[in-house]
């Protein structure tokens, strides 16, 4: 009897259960975190495998764009705070009240309280002009060292480490403040450390400032925002049910 493609055989591949249940468990619990950390020191050993999950991630030809600069000197943390909080200001004026008073009084960055603070950078010129997939798309840079930041941040939360991650600042204040050649771009603060509680709901979300939404009003299939079909009855009925893994609560 011919095998259908249902019945095809293929070699399998995935985890064994516990390991892949993990997998989502990092994925659905990972917060950016900003006001839980704890004042427990990381071990570097613990550091150096969570740089090297970061150092692992995909990059487009294989141009591994980042660096990452770990901040100790406490003079270099409050410089980049301050670089934080005058651009938080300075955006705060784009809401109307009441939404602009509640934008400043949300915890935006854990600069001065988290054990460890990470400068993420990217280099435009790594690997010369001619990166392979870069000359379609200048941004390939930004994309590739994004993935080293979530193979990090997940890195850690299976760690037990809390992270966030600061974008609020303008470029030349942090590459003034850490010495970066003009062609090298900041592209974000990490704040990790050990946390007395990883959130049950994203911050924002629990701050009323935004939700999560439906994951079905952002598929679509074939082209722009068309959702019928057979396949598209039998994929969406599956988009919006409740979890199998439960632990976003």
């Amino acid at each position: 009897m011919e095998k259908t493609d249902q019945q095809a055989v293929h070699p399998d591949y995935s985890f064994p259960e516990e390991e892949r249940r993990g997998v989502y468990h990092a994925i659905y619990t990972r917060r950016d975190i900003r006001k839980e950390f704890l004042p427990d020191p990381v071990d570097p050993k613990i550091l150096a495998r969570l740089l090297k999950a970061a150092h692992h991630a995909p990059s487009v030809g294989f141009m591994q764009p980042w660096n990452f600069i770990v901040i100790r000197d406490p003079e270099v943390r409050s410089v980049l705070k301050h670089a934080v909080d005058k651009e938080r200001h300075a955006a705060s004026i784009i809401f109307e009240s009441p939404r602009a008073e509640k934008f400043l009084s949300l915890k935006v960055e854990a600069i001065l309280e988290a054990p460890v603070v990470i400068a993420v950078t990217i280099d435009p010129s790594r690997d010369g002009p001619h990166v392979l997939g870069r000359l379609s798309d200048p941004d390939t840079d930004l994309y590739s060292a994004s993935c080293g930041i979530m193979n990090m941040w997940l890195a850690a939360r299976a760690e037990g480490i809390g992270m966030g991650w600061v974008t609020i600042f303008r470029k030349g204040d942090i590459q003034n403040a850490l010495k970066l050649p003009f062609h090298i771009r900041p592209i974000g603060l990490l704040c990790l450390g050990y946390v007395s509680e990883f959130p049950a709901r994203p911050m924002l979300e629990s701050e009323e400032w935004a939700y999560r939404q439906r994951l079905s009003h952002l598929v679509a299939v074939d082209r722009w925002e068309n959702r019928s079909g057979d396949f598209w009855d039998e994929l969406s009925n599956s988009l919006d049910e409740p979890e199998e893994f439960h632990w976003e609560r």
